[in-house]
């Protein structure tokens, strides 16, 4: 099965390749949703990284943007933020703007001072003691998800395994009501949904079903508020001086951030990292052999997942970049999943390697003051549910192809068909 499903896939980046190498480097649309479903994106940035590593996108059916390629590049647009802007006024974070009514502030949509004092209010929640404290739940709570899956029979690793301990996770960060913690993950998949998805049928669908995400935060907004602080986000946000007196649509951004970026990151790596291993069979009996390895497997399947595609900037002044001028107002997409094979900067990039002598160089936690405040978490994450599924399964085989998301921000899956033995 995965000898058909890996000539399947180099079938695809054959077709893919000589399509990008044919297409005029002016007519590039690198951020079409369609070649990360089709996990056919990879000649496309090869070719910009090689030709023309800042590149301006105008044949697209959004707005014209500014592809940044390049690891250095990428480096000097996310550790500048007083030239490239992440505020949502300016367009926020993602290649295309959010349609009006959907455009709700969050602090990594907002550029200093105002960043820093509403991000300083989570982060708390992820220091090195409190961290240590969540480890015991996490590692208990794997174990029995683990534990109750099937073997022998085919199911779905995304269902079962990366939403289901992602979102016991959210639900603890939230304290949410833990019987409705799955719509937590719906919630995060509506949120970041391109219309063509299939994950809502209409833009009614998608507003009714964030409004009761608001609706639902608003009520467990003012019961924190009105109750003495708690060692949770909702309630860590709730009596903070620079977080308290947020607007309805502040509080939503920022709600919508921390659960999509709980859900995606850890989500996805963890799908992406069995589909890894059982693509590079010799790399999975390198870990078998001694699980020590656990600890560089963890980043490097962060920088090979690269869970979220880019980031996106606004420039606030006329400035260069690769011999290119960006105008002030323009768009600029820093592409980390082109960043994380730059050959420059990583060895033998475009192979999985789990024993690398720097893992942890790699771009997919962002640089400068909107590196990923959860980082950490979701290492720790990763790093447990390798250790528990590696003292019991003896192979996790993949029997079927897996199904992508489609779009160009979250890096992911909908479904990976798996077997335990």
């Amino acid at each position: 099965m995965l000898a058909t499903i890996q000539s399947d896939k180099a079938a695809r980046l054959r077709a893919a390749r000589e399509e990008a190498y044919a297409t005029p480097l002016k007519d590039f649309h690198p951020g079409a949703p369609r070649h990360f479903r089709d996990d056919t994106l990879w000649p496309w940035f090869e070719r910009l990284r090689a030709e023309e590593p800042v590149h301006y996108c105008t044949n697209a059916p959004i707005e014209p943007y500014w592809s940044v390629t390049k690891y250095h590049d990428i480096m000097h647009v996310d550790t500048n933020h007083q030239i490239f802007s992440s505020d949502q006024r300016f367009g926020g974070i993602s290649i295309r703007d959010a349609p009006q009514g959907y455009d709700w502030p969050s602090f990594i949509a907002m550029d200093e001072p105002r960043h820093s004092a509403q991000r300083k209010t989570v982060s708390p929640m992820f220091t090195p003691d409190h961290l240590d404290e969540l480890a015991v739940l996490i590692r208990g709570r794997t174990q029995k998800v683990l534990d109750a899956l099937p073997r022998g029979e085919t199911f779905n690793f995304v269902e079962k395994v990366s939403i289901e301990l992602t979102t016991q996770m959210l639900a603890t960060l939230f304290d949410f009501p833990f019987e409705e913690r799955r719509k937590l993950t719906r919630w995060s998949d509506v949120a970041t949904a391109l219309p063509k998805s299939g994950v809502v049928e209409s833009e009614e669908q998608r507003r009714t079903e964030l409004n009761e995400c608001a609706a639902t935060f608003a009520r467990l907004w003012n019961e924190r508020v009105n109750s003495e602080p708690r060692n949770d986000l909702l309630s860590m946000m709730a009596h903070h001086d620079a977080t308290r007196t947020m607007d309805r649509d502040n509080l939503l951004g920022n709600i919508i951030l921390l659960i999509v970026g709980g859900n995606d990151t850890t989500r996805n790596s963890m799908t992406g990292s069995v589909l890894a291993l059982n693509e590079n069979p010799e790399e999975n009996a390198k870990l078998r052999a001694n699980p020590a390895l656990i600890e560089t497997l963890v980043p490097e399947v962060i920088r090979w997942q690269t869970p979220l595609a880019h980031m996106r900037r606004t420039a606030l002044q006329d400035t260069e970049l690769g011999g290119k001028t960006i105008k002030k107002g323009d768009r600029v997409v820093m592409w980390y999943v082109s960043g994380n094979r730059d050959d420059e900067v990583i060895e033998r990039p475009n192979e999985f390697i789990i024993d690398r002598k720097r893992p942890k160089i790699h771009l997919s936690f962002g640089f400068g003051i909107h590196r990923c405040v959860g980082m950490r978490l979701a290492e720790l994450q990763l790093r447990i549910v390798w250790e528990e599924m590696l003292k019991r399964f003896d192979r996790i085989e993949v029997v079927g192809e897996p199904k992508r998301v489609y779009s160009s921000f979250v890096k992911g899956y909908e479904s990976l068909p798996v077997r335990l033995s």
